[in-house]
C-alpha cells in the first residue's frame, strides 16, 4: 500500500434553500463542524457569488471547508422543476471555486416509471456534457445512492442506487470526474454488506454521506421485506447498525480523503427537538471512530 490518505473532516448537510443557510452554519460551527454541504432540492433559488461570501464570512476564518455541494432533483426529465435541476447543476459547476467546493453531488436523474436500462440514453447525453462541463473548472460529479423509494423497474429521481447500475452507467460515461457520493444506510436497507463494496468502489468515492441505519433481522425472518412492519430505519451516525471504524478503515486503506457530512432529518428518535442533539453525536461519533482529532506530524 504506497497511497497515503489525507485528512478526513466530519461535517454536516445544511439546507441551501432555506431563508438562511449561512446563519445555520455559523450557529453551527462552534459545535465543531469542520466541514459543511449547502445542498439545494430541485431549485438553486440564491445569488450563488453572495451565498459564497456569506458563508465565508460565518466560517470567519476557522479550519472549516465546504467539500461539497448538493443538487438534488431530476434532470434527465423535461418538467419545469426537472429543467431547474439541470440549470442547477450547471450554476453550482459554474459557481462551485466560489465555495472552494471540489465536488457537486446529488441524483442522477431518471426517465421516470422506466427500468433503468431506459434511462441510459438520456444519462449518457445530459451527464457527459455536464462531466465535460465540470471537468473544464476542476470539479468532479458525484451521485448519491439512495432510490428514492424506487427499484430496477421504475422510479422517479435517481438510478444510481445499485452496483449493478453503477457499471452501466460509468461505462455509459466514462469519465474521470464522475463518481459517488456514498453512505453505508443505503446498502445496508437493500441488505448489502458495504465494506466489500468500498474495497471495489472507493475509486469512484468522491464524497461520503454521514447516514446509518438499523436492519431489524427478526422482522425479516418473521415477515420479510415487503411486509406491513418496517424491517430498517434509516439513522443517524452513532445509533445504527453501521461499524464506523471499520468503515474510515477502509477508505483510508484506499487512498481516500475528504468528507463525510452527516445526513440528518431521518432518524425516527433524534429528530424535531432532538436533531441537533443527535447530529453532535454523531459528530463526536464519527470523530472518534476516525481515531479523534486530526493531528499534524512533527
Amino acid at each position: 500500500m504506497n497511497q497515503t490518505p489525507g485528512p478526513i473532516r466530519i461535517g454536516t448537510m445544511i439546507k441551501a434553500n432555506d431563508a438562511d443557510p449561512a446563519a445555520e452554519i455559523g450557529r453551527l460551527v462552534p459545535h465543531g463542524f469542520e466541514s459543511f454541504e449547502p445542498y439545494f432540492w430541485q431549485v438553486v433559488d440564491k445569488d450563488l457569488p453572495r451565498l459564497a461570501a456569506e458563508i465565508h464570512e460565518a466560517i470567519d476564518g476557522r479550519d472549516v471547508v465546504v467539500d461539497t455541494l448538493g443538487m438534488f432533483g431530476n434532470p434527465l426529465e423535461t418538467g419545469e422543476l426537472d429543467q431547474a435541476t439541470l440549470q442547477g447543476w450547471e450554476a453550482l459547476i459554474d459557481n462551485a471555486h466560489l465555495f472552494g467546493a471540489r465536488t457537486i453531488a446529488g441524483f442522477t436523474g431518471r426517465v421516470r416509471g422506466k427500468p433503468i436500462e431506459d434511462s441510459l440514453p438520456r444519462f449518457k447525453a445530459v451527464w457527459s456534457k455536464l462531466s465535460k462541463r465540470a471537468a473544464d473548472r476542476g470539479v468532479r460529479l458525484a451521485f448519491e445512492n439512495c432510490a428514492m423509494e424506487g427499484n430496477w423497474q421504475s422510479g422517479d429521481w435517481n438510478i444510481a442506487h445499485t452496483p449493478d447500475a453503477w457499471e452501466l452507467m460509468f461505462d455509459a460515461v466514462p469519465e474521470d470526474n464522475l463518481g459517488l457520493e456514498w453512505e453505508p444506510c443505503h446498502q445496508l436497507v437493500y441488505l448489502i454488506d458495504p465494506l466489500p463494496q468500498i474495497r471495489k468502489w472507493a475509486g469512484k468515492i468522491f464524497h461520503v454521506h454521514g447516514k446509518d441505519a438499523t436492519v431489524r433481522r427478526e422482522v425479516i425472518a418473521e415477515h420479510g421485506i415487503f411486509g406491513k412492519v418496517p424491517f430498517a430505519f434509516m439513522r443517524t451516525p452513532g445509533f445504527g447498525d453501521t461499524n464506523w471504524t471499520d468503515v474510515i478503515s477502509e477508505l483510508r486503506l484506499a487512498g481516500w480523503s475528504g468528507s463525510i457530512d452527516i445526513e440528518g432529518w431521518h432518524d425516527p428518535v433524534y429528530r424535531d427537538a432532538l436533531e441537533l442533539t443527535g447530529q453532535v453525536h454523531a459528530l463526536n461519533h464519527l470523530k472518534h471512530c476516525r481515531g479523534g482529532a486530526l493531528l499534524p506530524l512533527g
